[in-house]
């Protein structure tokens, strides 16, 4: 019964892939590494954060977080250093600014587009006649007598 708690629990606790190699002396200055890691995107992995993944790539961004953190560059410099050298893709949040504008409203643009699209096609339906009964022509109407006299 312990076995399977003690499994348990190792399951339970994040696994990060940050290596013990990586790890600043500064436990302040690590943690940090980490804040600003966990909010960058591996650019090998696509929705992961540099922090949780395995790639050399990833590797290669946290060893460079921590070294522009050593230098003393602060969160939002070494963010800007990264995205001035990887793109704006590296961002796991994107910002709300310049030309992003048109990502955050696609989606509720959308979705009011179709929603006026639906008004108008519902309208002009409830204003549509409804289809009248068309008599049946008199080869039709003999094969149904046919039919139903069998």
């Amino acid at each position: 019964m312990r076995n399977i708690v003690l499994i348990l629990l190792l399951l339970a606790h994040p696994v990060y892939a940050v290596q013990p190699d990586e790890v600043l002396d500064d436990p302040a200055l690590e943690a940090r590494a980490r804040e600003v890691s966990k909010d960058l995107r591996c650019l090998v992995c696509r929705n992961e954060s540099i922090d949780d993944s395995n790639a050399e790539l990833a590797r290669d961004m946290r060893l460079l977080v921590r070294e522009r953190i050593v230098e003393g560059d602060s969160n939002d410099e070494v963010k800007e250093y990264l995205v001035s050298r990887y793109g704006e893709y590296v961002l796991l949040k994107p910002r709300y600014g310049g030309s992003n504008w048109i990502l955050w409203g696609a989606g509720p643009g959308m979705l009011v587009l179709a929603g006026i699209a639906g008004g108008f096609y519902l309208r002009r339906r409830s204003k549509a006649k409804a289809p009248g009964e068309a008599a049946l022509s008199d080869d039709e109407a003999r094969r149904l007598e046919e039919i139903m006299n069998r």
